[in-house]
């Protein structure tokens, strides 16, 4: 993740505070942030105004919408060290970044079976996500899984095939029930539980088992101010 030094950013709140929790039985490194950005609920409304999110792709059960440039490059300058420090992330690494805000807003009849059990974004274990809550609590937070059967919490290339052979014999497509993932049940052991909070960001290696912890009584609310907006980042790299 390049540092840039030119160009005007958006401040850190003047509470900014972090903290890495080490995961699971892997150890997997989770960055916590509290209090990012100062005047973070400018971001509620620039995306309220924007009005029109687009369907994301065939994974995410959601619409989403492309964050302003000065948010990824405050994003990339203000932790561009502490995300080196924690992941290892090295500049060379780094193909590029990628921000968008995001919503869930496909109830669970509608949910395709990948979207209803904990997903990974990638099998490269130098790229990261990061999930920024512009929403509360009540709109649900973030877990990481393991998957019982192969004791994996992370899935690389190496692991991907077994993984995945190993869950459809568990859960074939048509047996996968039709509902949001939010904690353990008989094939994933929820390791790691991230509660939302208004201006937290947390950050994770992509090829991580997770999954959005949307209850089921969960409000499908499409208004990015009262519904479960977060902005996405993802730190595309090298293998």
């Amino acid at each position: 993740m390049q540092q840039q030094s030119s160009r005007p950013l958006v401040p850190l709140h003047s509470d900014f505070k972090y903290r890495v929790d080490y995961v699971g039985l892997e150890r997997q490194p989770v960055l916590v942030i509290d209090n990012f950005l100062v005047h973070a609920e400018t971001l509620v409304e620039f995306a309220q105004q924007q009005g029109q999110f687009n369907n994301a792709d065939a994974h995410y059960p959601g619409v989403r919408l492309p964050a302003p440039e000065l948010y990824l490059y405050s994003f990339q300058r203000h932790l561009h060290r502490l995300v080196s420090d924690t992941f290892g992330m090295r500049d060379e690494w780094v193909t590029g970044v990628k921000a968008d805000f995001s919503m869930v807003v496909t109830p669970p009849a509608e949910l395709r079976p990948a979207q209803c059990l904990p997903h990974f974004d990638s099998t490269n274990g130098r790229e990261l996500a990061a999930v920024h809550y512009l929403c509360d609590s009540k709109q649900g937070g973030t877990s990481l899984y393991r998957h019982r059967s192969t004791n994996y919490e992370t899935i690389d290339a190496e692991r991907k095939p077994i993984y995945r052979s190993s869950l459809q014999q568990e859960l074939p497509d048509h047996l996968v029930p039709r509902r949001y993932m939010n904690g353990s049940d008989n094939f994933f052991e929820q390791i790691a539980s991230y509660e939302a909070r208004f201006n937290r960001l947390i950050i994770y290696r992509c090829n991580n088992l997770h999954s959005g912890n949307i209850a089921p009584d969960f409000n499908f609310d499409p208004s990015p101010r009262t519904g479960r907006l977060t902005l996405n980042t993802f730190i595309y790299a090298r293998a």
